[in-house]
């Protein structure tokens, strides 16, 4: 079983939050928060991946983070493995807004107002999307977990189960 572990940013401003366009191996494109891969392994706490992460893909150097407000657990068994993601919100954050990832999967970086985020919101997966959206909607404070089950051999046959 494959486990690892993503950081994730939300980053408002106005009114606004912060939103990276990523372009994948199949070449399909999709919208999310900033953030990645925390190497865990090589010592790396979430939050110093997170720091890094955001920077690398958005230009902003966020200084002060809270959280994290919210989990995400997700397993898929057919496919063998296991995610586990931390979202934190910034409180405090500087730079200018420019996307030039390293690893040249993040093509784009915008400020989009929270209201208006439909199109975006539509090419996230269920995991992504459906906490974004419920934590925008309500700003809870103490944080939640939200679990999934995938199941299928691939991403265009999987079926999304949320638990709990």
């Amino acid at each position: 079983m494959r486990k690892w572990v993503v950081a994730s940013g939300i980053v408002e401003k106005d009114g606004e939050v912060l939103l990276v366009q990523n372009r994948r191996r199949d070449g399909r494109l999709d919208w999310s928060p900033p953030g990645g891969v925390v190497e865990i392994a090589d010592g790396e706490a979430v939050v110093e991946g997170l720091t890094r992460e955001v920077e690398e893909e958005t230009g902003l150097r966020v200084t002060e983070w809270q959280g994290p407000v919210y989990q995400v657990d997700a397993e898929a068994l057919d496919m063998g493995w296991h995610l586990r993601v931390e979202v934190h919100r910034a409180i405090e954050f500087e730079g200018d807004l420019a996307a030039d990832d390293p690893d040249e999967i993040v093509i784009d970086a915008r400020f989009f107002p929270v209201d208006a985020i439909d199109d975006q919101v539509a090419t996230m997966w269920l995991p992504t999307h459906e906490p974004l959206l419920a934590w925008l909607a309500e700003r809870w404070t103490e944080a939640r977990t939200f679990r999934y089950r995938i199941e299928g051999p691939d991403r265009t046959t999987m079926n999304i189960t949320r638990l709990g």
